[in-house]
C-alpha cells in the first residue's frame, strides 16, 4: 500500500528543507563577526534592552560596571535570574525561577546553560538544566539535559484520533532525565560522537474517573509502576547557527541520533529509536532584518516497545516546545513527525520589540495499526522582548490555537527554535 499523500508532501518538504543547507550558504564556525558598515553599526549602537529601559526609567539601578559596547566574543559572561509567574494548559499557575547563562571562547559558537526550578498549582515540582557548551575553536561540544521531576500530568492515549473531553487519564510519576553528549568536530561545521541517556520514571500511578487502569489505548508497558530507558546515544550534528539564543539568516542545523536501548544497560526493554532534526534560516529579501525560520522534528521506533512515557509525544523535545497551541502530552504514539514555520520581524526600530506568526503541523502513529493517518495544525503569534542585547536574548511570549480546538500560551527564554 502507497504513503497517504499528506506524508508523500512531508517527506518531499523535509527533503527540500534538507537540501537548502548547503555549506556555500552556510555561516562559519568561526562566527567571527564581518566588518561592520557605517548603517550596520549603527543599528547595533542603536538596540535597546531590557535593561536599558529600566534604567531610563530607574536611572539609580544602573550598575556602575554596565559596559553597552561589550560583547561576548569580547570574553563578558551574560547572566539572568528571571523570576516569572505564569499559566500554562498543564501547569495552571506556575512559579517559576529560570536562569540563563552565555558566553563565548575564542573562535567558538556561543555556549549557553538554562536552568529553571518551578513549583505548580497541579502540584508539580519541575527542575531542569540544559547545556550546549563549545571549546576554543569549536573543537568540541558537550549537550547536556538533565531534569527532575515530579510531575503529575493528564494523557489523552495514542494516535491523533483522540479527545482532550473523552477518555483523558491522569497520570502520577517521578522522572529523572539524563542525557549527557560529547560531539567532536569532524569538518567545519560537521560533528560526530556518543553520549549515554537514561529517562527513569517510578511511582506510575495512572487513573481514569478516580479508578486505577493499567493501560492506555491497549497499551500496558510503563502505565503502572515505574520504567527505564538507558541507551547509548550515538550522535551526528551539522550546526552553523553560530548563536543557538537567536539564530541569524544563513544558519543551518541538522541533528540525527540513533538511540539502541539495552536491557544489558538496565532498560525495561529493549528498543531502537532515531531523531532526525532539522532547522533552517533565511532572509527572504536582500538588506531586510526579518528572518524565516524553518523546524522539521521526526522521532522514529525502529524497533521494540518503548515504555509508555518515553513514546515520542507533543512537548516533550529537549526544549518542550514542538507543538505550540497543543497541551504537553496531546498527541503520542510510537512514531512521531512534526514540522513548522516561523516568520519573526521587528515590531520597534532599535529591536527592544518584536513579533512572530508561526503554523506548525503534526502526527503521531495510530494503536495497533502504526499508521500515520491525520495531521494535526496549529497557528499562533507571539511577541519578543529584547532581554539581552549582547547576546541577542529575546523574552518569548506566544499564543497559539490547535485546529482541535486547542489553545495555549507559552514563554521562553530565546527563540523557540
Amino acid at each position: 500500500m502507497g504513503l497517504p499523500l499528506f506524508l508523500r508532501w512531508w517527506w518531499v518538504l523535509s527533503g527540500l528543507l534538507l537540501v537548502t543547507m548547503t555549506p556555500a550558504r552556510a555561516q562559519t564556525d568561526t562566527v567571527q563577526q564581518r566588518p561592520a558598515t557605517p548603517s550596520s553599526a549603527a543599528s547595533d549602537d542603536d538596540r535597546r534592552d531590557l535593561g536599558d529601559v529600566l534604567t531610563y526609567f530607574f536611572p539609580r539601578l544602573r550598575p556602575a560596571t554596565r559596559d553597552t559596547t561589550a560583547t561576548l566574543e569580547s570574553g563578558h559572561r551574560f547572566v539572568s535570574i528571571i523570576p516569572v509567574v505564569s499559566y500554562t494548559l498543564q501547569t495552571r499557575g506556575l512559579l517559576q525561577v529560570a536562569g540563563n547563562v552565555a558566553y563565548q571562547k575564542p573562535n567558538a559558537n556561543i555556549s549557553t546553560l538554562v536552568s529553571a526550578l518551578a513549583v505548580t498549582q497541579n502540584k508539580q515540582v519541575i527542575l531542569t538544566a540544559t547545556s550546549s557548551i563549545w571549546t576554543p575553536g569549536n573543537r568540541i561540544n558537550w549537550l547536556g539535559d538533565w531534569r527532575l521531576m515530579h510531575y503529575p500530568q493528564n494523557t489523552y492515549g495514542l494516535g491523533t484520533h483522540t479527545s482532550t473531553r473523552r477518555g483523558v487519564v491522569n497520570m502520577e510519576f517521578d522522572y529523572l532525565r539524563i542525557h549527557q553528549t560529547m560531539l567532536r568536530r569532524i569538518l567545519p561545521n560537521f560533528y560526530g560522537g556518543l553520549g549515554y541517556q537514561l529517562d527513569y520514571h517510578w511511582g506510575i500511578v495512572s487513573t481514569n474517573g478516580g479508578q486505577e487502569v493499567a493501560h492506555i489505548s491497549g497499551y500496558e508497558r510503563g502505565v503502572t509502576g515505574s520504567s527505564v530507558s538507558s541507551g547509548v546515544a550515538l550522535n551526528l550534528l551539522y550546526d552553523s547557527r553560530g548563536n543557538a539564543i537567536n539564530p541569524q539568516p544563513g544558519g543551518a542545523y541538522v541533528n540525527l541520533l540513533y538511540r539502541p536501548n539495552l536491557k544489558l544497560l538496565g532498560s525495561t526493554s529493549t528498543y531502537q529509536t532515531l531523531l532526525l532534526e532539522a532547522r533552517r534560516y533565511l532572509r527572504l529579501r536582500e538588506g531586510s532584518n526579518n528572518t524565516l525560520a524553518l523546524w522539521s522534528y521526526n522521532n522514529i521506533t525502529l524497533q521494540g516497545t518503548p515504555p509508555y512515557l518515553d513514546l515520542p509525544s507533543t512537548g516533550w523535545d529537549m526544549y518542550n516546545n514542538t507543538g505550540r497551541g497543543f497541551i504537553q502530552g496531546r498527541f503520542r504514539g510510537k512514531n512521531m513527525l512534526y514540522a513548522e514555520a516561523e516568520y519573526r520581524f521587528r515590531i520597534t526600530r532599535n529591536r527592544l520589540l518584536g513579533g512572530v506568526a508561526f503554523g506548525n503541523a503534526q502526527t503521531a502513529s495510530e494503536p495497533g495499526t502504526n499508521h500515520l493517518d491525520k495531521v494535526v495544525p496549529a497557528v499562533g503569534a507571539g511577541l519578543r522582548v529584547a532581554l539581552n542585547k549582547l547576546s541577542r536574548t529575546n523574552l518569548a511570549i506566544d499564543y497559539g490555537f490547535g485546529f482541535d480546538g486547542s489553545r495555549a500560551l507559552t514563554f521562553n527564554v530565546g527563540e523557540v527554535f
